[in-house]
């Protein structure tokens, strides 16, 4: 059932208690064309596309818990493309013209709301690199401008501006367009559209080894048994690491914890999305009054889905050094994700020493925001056996020829 006003209107005779299901929960076929490892956002995103921009429908989404249920529903739903180098920068602009059109694309409302995004300069070296940035956004037809601190006080009237604090606001990049979208709705629209063009998303159903013959892929094997498949795509996020050894190369990832947290609900205070790399936190307020904070990732490696009382401690602290009027504001909840992060702050989007296996891997702090671009190049790569123009960059290789992209700075704390 396509989502309309009629439809609302038809269900709200019966008490809404007659909407069909979102998705089917198949039984796992024998054999599909493609296997998609991983039912986060990216794999969702990966099968999706290849159903309707590359016609494979025989395709399986694999997860082995439920849809959304690791970093895409862990995350802090910021969506941005404001960042420095060229091939970064046209991925992530690739994705927010995506997200701007994916209510209609998907018919499912995801909750889009560009109500921009403040990165904060506190001292000389912040305020030429942030210029730097918004330059070098700017010929690459990326909106920013630059404000200085009075124009900051005017976009963000809460916001700590005086000069006697310790890390004074000397002025701030702004990207309008940027702002937030709604997780679990990113991950329900494209599990919703992608089991509507054929595609069989299987939950419960944990991968536990990949098969090969010779070079060559052959399926996988899981809890729910054997599945064999001419290709497989891998969209693990903070696990890629396993799933490549299982297929039997390396990667250059690490798993990192990256913890989040929210307050209770208050009435509507912040209207915009504030980081700041030198305090150390960013901050937007939910549809439902909270705030949402979070950090850059905790320096240990971990697959703990938890938070840390030191990097609460620490996240919070930095919160009132922006903003003294959350000071009574109460902790409702904190959270964990594993980020896979690569030595250049840059995801994998590649072909693999194994054929017909592929790698979309190393987001590290900037999954959620590139999900609907990673899919669309992803799903072009997996289709066509070689890389997208967008993705062309961010291959394996780069890691041993010394082609890396640094975006250490745009990434980091500031999503």
């Amino acid at each position: 059932m396509r989502f309309s006003f009629a439809s609302l209107a038809h269900n709200a005779m019966t008490y809404h208690q007659d909407w069909p299901r979102q998705w089917r929960s198949p039984t796992p076929k024998n054999h599909y064309d493609v296997i998609i490892i991983g039912g986060g956002g990216h794999g969702l995103a990966t099968a999706y596309y290849l159903a309707k921009n590359h016609g494979v429908r025989k395709v399986a989404v694999l997860e082995k818990g439920w849809i959304g249920g690791g970093n895409t529903g862990r995350n802090t739903t910021i969506v941005r493309s404001n960042y420095l180098w060229d091939d970064a920068a046209h991925l992530y602009e690739k994705s927010l013209q995506l997200y701007e059109g994916l209510s209609k694309d998907l018919n499912y409302n995801i909750m889009l709301s560009q109500r921009g995004v403040l990165n904060l300069a506190h001292s000389l070296q912040d305020v030429r690199d942030t210029k730097r940035r918004v330059n070098a956004n700017k010929l690459n037809g990326i909106d920013a401008e630059w404000l200085d601190a009075e124009a900051v006080r005017a976009f963000c009237p809460i916001i700590r501006t005086d000069k006697k604090a310790r890390y004074p606001v000397l002025g701030a990049s702004l990207q309008k367009r940027a702002g937030t979208a709604r997780h679990d709705a990113v991950a329900w629209g494209y599990a919703r559209a992608a089991d509507m063009r054929g595609v069989d998303i299987i939950q419960n159903c944990e991968v536990t080894g990949i098969t090969r013959q010779g070079d060559r892929v052959t399926g996988v094997e899981t809890n729910r048994g054997t599945i064999t498949a001419h290709k497989i795509g891998i969209c693990t996020a903070g696990h890629s690491s396993v799933l490549a050894e299982m297929a039997g190369f390396a990667v250059p990832i690490t798993s990192h914890p990256l913890q989040a947290m929210v307050s209770e609900p208050i009435k509507p205070v912040l209207d915009t999305v504030v980081m700041s790399n030198a305090v150390h936190v960013y901050v937007s307020q939910s549809d439902k009054g909270e705030l949402v904070l979070g950090a850059g990732i905790d320096a240990y490696q971990s697959y703990a889905q938890r938070g840390s009382f030191h990097v609460v401690e620490l996240q919070i602290s930095a919160l009132l050094e922006l903003f003294p009027i959350f000071s009574r504001l109460k902790l409702m909840r904190m959270w964990g994700g594993i980020v896979d992060t690569t030595p250049d702050a840059c995801p994998i989007i590649s072909t693999t020493p194994v054929k017909n296996l592929y790698l979309n891997a190393g987001w590290g702090t900037g999954g959620f925001k590139a999900i609907p671009g990673s899919g669309f190049v992803f799903a072009h790569t997996i289709a066509n056996e070689a890389p997208h123009a967008l993705n062309a960059a961010f291959t394996l290789d780069r890691f041993s020829t010394g082609h890396l992209i640094d975006e250490h700075g745009a990434a980091g704390v500031a999503h």
